[in-house]
């Protein structure tokens, strides 16, 4: 892509994106990702109706009389954005590639944190660590971020979603909230790491994929190539069992990242290329809150 065409992209994606996150996200983001925690400021006092659990026991054991340690919420949040750029991303087949939806949904992420004065960061990854851009403020780190997602080249072609969140949990020392941008086809089982992760920090995961991963068109003999492996065969889609194994697939699947973002109790939504993902996001802010 030129310079000129990527300026270009550039501009209409913080137009869009900015307006989504001003206008539609505005309370929301703030409130589903409270995930600043409460730092200690001072102590008083017991006062009735204040929560035993706040009791400062050193101090009250030196007066004689009940204190409570005083909190206050921290004003600054650090976001992290995780964006998988494994070859599996460049795929659709509706309305868009899944790497341009991931672009869309990081600037509007992106914008939204600024928006509450909040730090961003993002991290490039694939079978590896591709680029790290550590998290800062304001509308010009906000541009240089989206001219990465439209023009960033991978090394590799490959997935492997453990080491991203593991280089994370390694890496960012203070407790962020990280948003894991991906399809997720990644054979490994990535449950550990994630739940570590989540541990430390807030994790969310936001899946993007195209339709026809879920459900393969009638159209005859239709030649099929693994973008991360670069393996090709022929499939004959006309085949009402070749179909019917492809949903079993995806149904097994989904269930698998279901019962994977659950048990590490991570928060999730999933959206596909051909729909709206403001919905999706509404849905993941929603269910926070």
């Amino acid at each position: 892509m030129e310079t000129s065409e990527i300026l270009k992209r550039v501009r209409q994606i913080e137009i869009k994106t900015r307006g989504l996150s001003s206008n539609i996200f505005a309370g929301e983001y703030h409130s589903a990702f409270k995930g600043r925690g409460m730092a200690f400021s001072e102590v008083r006092e017991y006062q009735y109706g204040d929560d035993i659990r706040d009791i400062e026991w050193n101090v009250t054991a030196r007066f004689n009389k009940p204190f409570v340690k005083v909190f206050e919420e921290e004003r600054e949040l650090t976001v992290m954005l995780l964006i998988d750029v494994s070859g599996s991303l460049h795929f659709g087949t509706q309305c868009q590639m899944k790497r341009d939806m991931v672009t869309e949904i990081a600037a509007t992420l992106a914008f939204s944190a600024i928006q509450n004065n909040d730090k961003i960061g993002v991290l490039f990854f694939s079978d590896r660590i591709e680029k790290f851009i550590p998290p800062k403020k304001g509308r010009k780190h906000i541009l240089y971020i989206i001219r990465e997602l439209l023009d960033f080249h991978a090394e590799s072609s490959r997935t492997d979603i453990s080491q991203a969140v593991q280089y994370l949990t390694q890496a960012q020392k203070r407790r962020c909230t990280a948003f894991v941008i991906s399809d997720f086809m990644d054979e490994r089982d990535f449950r550990q790491p994630l739940t570590i992760a989540n541990r430390k920090h807030d994790v969310v995961a936001i899946q993007v994929y195209d339709r026809r991963i879920e459900e393969l068109p009638d159209v005859g003999l239709m030649k099929v190539r693994d973008a991360e492996t670069g393996f090709e065969r022929f499939i004959d889609t006309s085949s009402k069992r070749i179909r019917e194994a492809q949903r079993k697939w995806w149904k097994g699947r989904a269930e698998y990242l279901h019962d994977t973002f659950t048990r590490s109790n991570v928060d999730s939504v999933s959206v596909r290329t051909d729909q709206d993902y403001v919905t999706a996001l509404m849905n993941l802010f929603a269910k926070r809150n």
